[in-house]
């Protein structure tokens, strides 16, 4: 029982709770909308998500690592100046992307209402005010290791949103309605974070421009990392749906074994999340020694944890798309074949960069991100924008010389090419992950003493001792 009680009340589980079960029920609202909307209706949800989700790390990327950074290790004072300065910069920042958004709506309007982009900038600015206070207390939170109240607040956001989707299998509203659930979701979980303070609202009058400055120096060059790595998955939604051969369909098609890329992710983010504070502290204690087991314990055990996993989803790709979509997207089984072989790469790289932000190294992890970024955009422009023609012309030199020219030929064709096009963008993840695993290394060893190859030796010892942990002890 003792032993039981220290697993449910550790950091690393309670992050995995956290990404977890908020994951789960992120995971059954998907698989609600998905069958609640038309393809292309889902389309647009998923480009105003991705494009919340992107310009959110635009908003939150200049103070969040900053702020966990530096607020583990401050007393009480410089902790409430920095809560304040927090708050204070994520509000100005907040203030000027909603204006920039109504002013490009208000001249470009009638494009962007025949895109599949209307949804967002109608209704991102409104969304980006009601999530302030829980974005907030997310960075505040993990600061302070409070993964507890951090779970209390995500579940609240997605809970409430799921209980919502539930009710409208039966009632069958539109995605207006949809949308003003979502919003007021949101805005809950928000009041609840600000009722408590865990947004630290409160501290915004202990402001001083010291903290302010400590935050944007530092979160300069973080922005640009968290812009960066957020684009490495959003540019690929970004680009399909700029397309007019894929569209909205294209990225229906395409989100569906991105959303289980994302499940796959979570126990990353999870330990992730408790090592970055870890690491950090350790260097500010100038103790590389302990960086350095931190990062071999995370990223080599991460990765021998996550290969029976990659396995198992490649095998049975089918029917886990199948579940996830349903029988309109098993064509998608593929592309999520392909991703799994990225979930191998991922540990690996998530670590570099949390290290080296956490050697005070942010410049390096976001030249790291700017290179995979580029070659991910350059990759996907040269994907989608070229290789539709070549396949579409390949179908139908196919189905001429094999005399069985059918009427819909052309629909045959089309359902081809967008699928082998979806599995090329796809592809490309790889190779910008190859790129970035090295690129992140060159940048570590020049700070301290990394060998790759302790990755995977202290990193299976890593792996075997946290299933141990978390098995059912057979003694007792």
């Amino acid at each position: 029982m003792n032993r039981f009680r220290q697993i449910i009340t550790s950091n690393n589980f309670l992050s995995l709770a956290n990404n977890g079960l908020v994951a789960v029920f992120a995971f059954l609202s998907f698989i609600m909308l998905v069958r609640m909307v038309p393809q292309e209706t889902f389309g647009e949800w998923i480009l105003f998500i991705t494009a919340s989700n992107f310009l959110d790390m635009l908003r939150f990327g200049i103070t969040r690592t900053a702020l966990i950074r530096f607020l583990s290790g401050a007393h009480d004072t410089e902790a409430k100046s920095l809560m304040g300065a927090n708050n204070v910069i994520n509000l100005i920042s907040t203030i000027l992307l909603a204006l920039i958004l109504f002013v490009i709506y208000y001249f470009a309007k009638d494009t962007i209402q025949n895109s599949g982009f209307d949804l967002f900038f109608k209704w991102y600015p409104l969304l980006a005010f009601l999530t302030l206070p829980f974005n907030n207390a997310q960075s505040v939170l993990q600061a302070q290791l409070r993964f507890d109240k951090m779970l209390w607040l995500r579940l609240l956001n997605v809970g409430g949103f799921m209980l919502f989707l539930t009710a409208n299998l039966f009632l069958k509203y539109d995605i207006s309605v949809i949308l003003w659930a979502y919003l007021l979701s949101n805005l809950l979980s928000s009041m609840l974070a600000s009722a408590y303070n865990w947004d630290g609202i409160r501290f915004i009058f202990k402001t001083k421009s010291e903290a302010v400055k400590t935050i944007l120096n530092f979160g300069k060059y973080t922005t640009g990392t968290l812009i960066g790595s957020n684009l490495l998955k959003s540019s690929d939604t970004f680009i399909i749906g700029l397309s007019a051969f894929l569209g909205p369909l294209g990225v229906a098609l395409y989100s569906i074994p991105l959303k289980l890329t994302e499940i796959i992710e979570i126990p990353l983010r999870s330990f992730a999340a408790t090592a970055f504070p870890g690491m950090s502290k350790a260097s500010l204690d100038n103790n590389p020694n302990e960086v350095k087991r931190i990062f071999y314990a995370n990223a080599g055990g991460m990765t021998f944890l996550m290969i029976p996993v990659m396995i198992f989803s490649f095998i049975f790709a089918k029917e886990i798309v199948f579940i996830l979509g349903g029988s309109d997207y098993i064509i998608t089984a593929n592309i999520f074949r392909v991703f799994c072989i990225y979930g191998l790469l991922l540990p690996i790289d998530r670590f570099i960069g949390v290290a080296l932000d956490s050697i005070n190294r942010p410049k390096s992890n976001f030249y790291k991100v700017l290179y995979m970024a580029s070659a991910n955009i350059i990759g996907d422009l040269l994907v989608v924008f070229g290789l539709p023609t070549l396949i579409l012309g390949f179908s139908f030199f196919v189905l001429l010389f094999s005399g069985i020219m059918p009427d819909n030929a052309y629909d045959l064709a089309h359902g081809f090419t967008v699928i082998k096009t979806l599995e090329g963008v796809a592809f490309v993840t790889i190779l910008f992950t190859l790129t970035g695993i090295s690129i992140g290394y060159y940048y570590l060893i020049k700070t301290i003493d990394i060998k790759f190859l302790d990755i995977f030796r202290i990193g299976y010892a890593e792996g075997s001792r946290i299933i141990k942990t978390y098995l059912p002890d057979r003694k007792s």
